[in-house]
């Protein structure tokens, strides 16, 4: 079979760009009628087109014949370089482009020479290039969209305020926590301690009782700290009471012993100071005392009655 009728098999004399399906390539596999090196993609060289002429006619299409008015558009070339010309360098035109500061400069004189060459021409049209005293320029935006904007941006303001008192609460809170930790450990750490040393002098290792120590520096401490206290006197709320009230003044002595009082026995009962007479209420037998019946006993005891 020729290359033709492979062709003609495939149906590529038809159309050398058309697809064939998946199942019509697997039975041309099948046959042997698909070989490699068939099928070769070919780079094309991609060519420009430069249409010299096409492109004047565009540009002369855009041109207009109309004033500077309203073109305002200027060519010109930088000022002189007054520095470099009282420092005595002479430029010589050319610019560094990898130069910043000389590029930057050269633009910058170029624009100043547009501006000096710009003025002129716009006071020769009648065009005004200062603002005048009185100006007021109007707001391009009404009141009330500004305060829409005002109100917007108060209530992102208290947004981040709020999120930053939170955020502080919650680093307090951590720090809080962390400092209830350390404390905890630290107990946890002397308690440790001091079992581990009662331990070793219950055991015999050692005869030494510093483990005790800890505990009466803690009271030594706390006793200094109310005797700081009480030496610095009474406080504020107690001076404005005794300012207001006095100190009570002289108490009558009512409660006092005196000579006759003390050698006065007529109220002295031995029963009552030996413990023998009980306290209240009548004797049965055994010594012990009667108990009151309860509510329901009385209340049938009145109904007999």
């Amino acid at each position: 079979m020729d290359s033709a009728e492979e062709e003609a098999q495939l149906g590529l004399d038809s159309d050398e760009n058309s697809e064939l399906s998946d199942d019509e390539l697997q039975e041309a596999f099948a046959k042997g009628l698909l070989k490699p090196g068939m099928n070769v993609l070919v780079d094309k060289s991609k060519t420009f087109v430069n249409n010299v002429e096409g492109l004047k006619q565009c540009l002369a299409d855009f041109r207009k014949d109309l004033p500077w008015v309203e073109r305002l558009d200027l060519t010109n070339l930088p000022v002189q370089d007054v520095l470099s010309k009282v420092e005595g360098k002479v430029p010589n035109g050319e610019v560094n482009a990898d130069n910043d500061f000389q590029r930057e400069m050269f633009f910058y004189r170029q624009a100043q020479a547009t501006v000096l060459d710009a003025l002129p021409l716009l006071n020769k049209h009648g065009i005004a290039t200062k603002r005048p005293d009185d100006y007021f320029a109007e707001m391009a935006k009404s009141d009330q969209q500004m305060q829409k904007i005002r109100k917007k941006l108060i209530s992102k303001q208290m947004i981040l305020d709020k999120s930053e008192k939170a955020k502080k609460l919650r680093e307090q809170r951590k720090f809080g926590k962390k400092v209830q930790v350390e404390v905890i450990q630290k107990r946890q750490k002397e308690k440790k301690a001091m079992m581990t040393a009662v331990k070793k002098y219950q055991k015999g290792m050692t005869d030494k009782l510093d483990f005790l120590e800890g505990d009466q520096k803690g009271k030594d401490s706390s006793q200094g700290n109310k005797k700081v206290a009480n030496k610095k006197g009474p406080n504020a709320k107690r001076k404005y009471k005794d300012q207001k009230f006095g100190f009570g003044g002289k108490k009558s002595g009512k409660k006092w012993n005196t000579k006759e009082s003390f050698n006065d026995v007529s109220s002295f009962r031995a029963k009552v100071a030996h413990a023998k007479g009980g306290q209240g209420g009548k004797k049965g037998k055994g010594g012990k005392q009667n108990k009151r019946p309860g509510k329901s006993v009385r209340k049938k005891m009145k109904s007999r009655s």
